[in-house]
């Protein structure tokens, strides 16, 4: 694998790596990998299956039966079908949210899809975000990043998102989905294995005050001058 075919960018939920990374891949031409949704697919499928997801012996056995399979979308995006399901449109919620991250404490949990992950990355020139990218899946990558912001900045982004993507226009509860966000910064951080936290050599940036381009913009500068540094290594050899 080459390590600068690989881009990581981690952060905690609502801090706009989705959107941040599917811009720097589509910019570098790069695949772009969410497995953060995958974890979300999971906890979809977990819940479907009527298994309490904090039952680890309980997931781990019904893992046996799930199919996960990514296929594109429209636009560049990745649809995510579970046992021929198609739940793309279910990940995004707060109780989603949640539950995933309570599955992806689990070793095996964890151990299934970075499999499949690191097979994904095998090939190169991708874009890889979630919350253990550069410490754990990708460790050898040669950019990475982490993207964090306020947890109140974060709430707001998801209230906005959930509102928007609303077919009634529902009211969003923005105090409930704060709570949910620093719940899940706390499962996050705090689980035994590849807990949320900064590689690192990853270069951190605060998106509170900054716009999604301006983050892009930032990313790609980075990856572009390592790249260029790295040929013009190769070139005086």
């Amino acid at each position: 694998m080459s390590e600068l075919a690989i881009v990581t960018i981690d952060g905690p939920s609502g801090v706009g790596k989705s959107s941040v990374s599917r811009q720097v891949a589509a910019a570098l031409d790069y695949s772009y990998l969410d497995t953060g949704a995958m974890y979300r697919a999971v906890a979809v499928f977990v819940g479907d299956s009527g298994v309490d997801d904090r039952n680890e012996q309980a997931v781990v056995r019904a893992l046996a039966a799930l199919r996960l399979t990514l296929a594109p979308g429209k636009g560049g995006d990745t649809r995510f079908l579970v046992n021929g399901l198609d739940v793309t449109c279910r990940l995004r919620s707060p109780e989603i949210s949640l539950a995933s991250s309570r599955v992806s404490a689990f070793a095996p949990v964890r151990q299934k899809l970075g499999l499949m992950q690191r097979r994904i990355g095998e090939a190169g020139r991708v874009v890889a975000e979630g919350r253990d990218m550069g410490t754990v899946v990708f460790p050898d990558a040669a950019h990475k990043f982490f993207l964090d912001a306020h947890p109140e900045i974060r709430a707001r982004r998801r209230a906005l998102q959930l509102q928007a993507q609303s077919a009634n226009g529902a009211v969003v509860d923005e105090a409930e989905i704060l709570r949910q966000t620093m719940l899940r910064d706390r499962q996050d951080s705090e689980r035994p294995i590849a807990s949320l936290r900064p590689a690192d050599t990853a270069m951190i940036i605060d998106t509170s005050a900054m716009t999604q381009e301006q983050v892009v913009d930032l990313i790609l500068d980075r990856v572009r001058m390592a790249e260029r540094l790295i040929r013009d290594k190769q070139a005086l050899k």
